[in-house]
């Protein structure tokens, strides 16, 4: 009963993705009438073809690269610090640290601070407004830090006999041993990343540094708007429907998850498991 009902569950998250699919590269026609389900009708990529040849998705894609590659990157690497001093019982003041950081969690300074905090850093319209507030996340430290502390203390302890460092400690013993918590971290904050939008909005004015999802947002908001966005003009609606470049759009944008995702699913249940049971 459980497997039908987890079953059922996954069907219908995968439907929608389907159908979005299927309408993508199908014709206008077909779309029209309403027949499209989960087969594309009369095949064709007219709109990936608008999409990449009279559009700004490359720029946009490519835009939304960087702030989840760099992003990603900042904030690992600094949550792995953060952890690690944090893991470590001598530590000075790291209880004090802990429960600030969980504090966090429960409140915030609101929105409008949050901007004037930005604008005086001189920040506006740049992509360190995306990455510097996110670059240790509460929860992603807590993760990590229960995880270093789960590692047995006679590693270290033969680790320094044999002269590590600090630095060497962590980067030749602790890493290696925390593959699974970073893989599940990176993917954390890889899809928070890539699926920014809100943050974009506000802080990011200049329309040649939109993201992905800012700009399939637009396409799909109107049909006016996605003709202004992506240059088509009303006489190519008689070979393509406008509900097609919206459908590709929107697999562009989930596409690069959807590769990923398998790719790190052993290490994200075996990182998020080991974390929960250490803790």
């Amino acid at each position: 009963m459980v497997h039908i009902i987890l079953l059922m569950a996954a069907v219908s998250c995968l439907i929608p993705l389907i159908n979005i699919i299927a309408v993508s590269f199908s014709d206008s026609a077909a779309i029209d009438s309403g027949f499209v389900w989960l087969w594309p009708i009369h095949f064709n990529v007219e709109a990936y073809k608008t999409l990449f040849l009279g559009s700004r998705v490359i720029p946009a894609f490519l835009n939304s690269l960087q702030i989840t590659l760099g992003g990603t990157a900042l904030s690992l690497l600094c949550t792995t610090l953060a952890a690690y001093a944090l893991s470590r019982k001598y530590c000075y003041g790291r209880r004090f640290i802990t429960l600030a950081m969980v504090f966090t969690m429960m409140f915030s300074g609101g929105l409008i601070p949050f901007f004037l905090v930005m604008k005086s850093l001189g920040l506006i319209n740049t992509y360190w407004s995306l990455w510097l507030p996110g670059l240790v996340g509460a929860y992603n430290l807590l993760l990590m830090r229960t995880y270093f502390e789960g590692i047995p203390a006679e590693i270290e302890e033969s680790a320094r006999i044999d002269g590590c460092g600090e630095w060497r400690l962590l980067a030749q013993i602790f890493l290696p041993l925390s593959l699974p918590v970073i893989a599940t971290i990176c993917l954390f904050l890889a899809v928070g990343y890539w699926n920014s939008f809100l943050s974009v909005l506000i802080f990011i004015n200049d329309g040649e540094k939109m993201n992905l999802t800012v700009f399939v947002q637009q396409m799909v908001q109107s049909q006016s708007l996605l003709l202004q966005t992506i240059a088509l003009q009303p006489e190519d609606l008689e070979n393509m429907s406008p509900e097609a470049v919206k459908a590709g759009g929107i697999v562009i944008m989930t596409l690069p998850m959807l590769i990923v995702y398998p790719i790190l699913q052993k290490y994200f249940v075996k990182g998020v498991m080991l974390g929960a049971i250490k803790g």
